[in-house]
């Protein structure tokens, strides 16, 4: 693959996607994309980058983007937000939204579905919340993966990952060697193919969005884009929760992190707009 050919894959996933890929990332690029070339009948990557630049290449298009994400994921993964959502956050939305008793929820690049249905195993727990209206909104660029989270089927190492036993009794049931999610908590998931770099007004507005490991991958420029579009789908008092290795300090003025609350973040208020007012009139200050 020439200079010429990785920097056209670069420009193409970053506008597709906002991944951003380095020199040093060219072995991940040809890991990752010699299946592709395999299934679409080219030879070699730079074959591939030629039917890229064609006018008709829109899907091939899609399907090298989705072949370029990660899409790693486990159940429960890094376990302190989901302790967060447990101990801080539904106790708090409970309380607040008790008359209109429906939450919110929105799980960005949601991979092949392992925190939404943590998410959902989680609000299956609370009996206090067994009449009220739960939305959990799962998002990715990739149908792919959507597919498989969909189908709520994992193998026995994915179900070894963060999952506890108890739950794994609770809400799966072993179809030879994997495992099936069980309806009632694969219903409670509702999975949608988005890009969070587009217009995210079509999926309403929340009261929690899990965003994780998600930021690391754009450049600056791009993680404030999203931030402030997230921003515009969060309730005023909802909550922002971010992976480990991400923050809004320093990169972003719309949230604020939840003081003792590591990867918490919440919406800072809008600032007021003030009203012009004309030189001696009524209430204004003269010099």
């Amino acid at each position: 693959m020439t200079p010429f050919d990785f920097d056209f894959l670069c420009k193409l996933l970053k506008e597709r996607s906002g991944l951003v890929l380095t020199h040093e990332k060219e072995y991940l690029v040809e890991n990752r994309l010699m299946p592709v070339v395999r299934r679409v009948g080219c030879a070699t990557i730079a074959e591939l980058i030629q039917r890229l630049k064609a006018p008709a290449a829109d899907a091939l298009k899609v399907e090298v983007t989705e072949a370029m994400m990660i899409n790693e994921s486990f159940f429960f993964r890094d376990k302190n937000p989901f302790d967060q959502f447990r101990d801080t956050i539904l106790p708090e939305l409970i309380e607040k939204r008790s008359k209109r008793r429906r939450i919110r929820l929105w799980s960005a690049a949601a991979s092949s579905g392992q925190e939404p249905y943590s998410l959902a195993m989680m609000v299956a727990s609370f009996s206090r919340l067994a009449d009220w209206q739960i939305d959990i909104v799962a998002t990715d660029i990739s149908n792919e993966v959507l597919e498989k989270a969909r189908a709520g089927i994992y193998s026995q190492f994915e179900v070894q990952r963060g999952l506890p036993i108890q739950m794994l009794m609770q809400h799966f049931e072993q179809v030879g060697e994997q495992w099936r999610i069980s309806d009632k908590v694969r219903k409670m998931v509702q999975f949608r193919q988005h890009n969070l770099l587009t217009d995210l007004s079509v999926l309403g507005m929340f009261d929690v969005v899990f965003c994780r490991n998600v930021l690391i991958y754009f450049d600056q420029a791009t993680k404030v884009d999203a931030l402030e579009r997230i921003r515009r789908q969060l309730a005023p008092d909802g909550y922002l929760i971010l992976g480990a290795a991400e923050t809004v300090v320093g990169l972003s003025d719309v949230f604020a992190p939840v003081p003792d609350k590591r990867g918490l973040y919440r919406p800072k208020p809008k600032p007021l707009a003030v009203a012009a007012v004309k030189p001696g009139a009524a209430g204004a200050r003269v010099a």
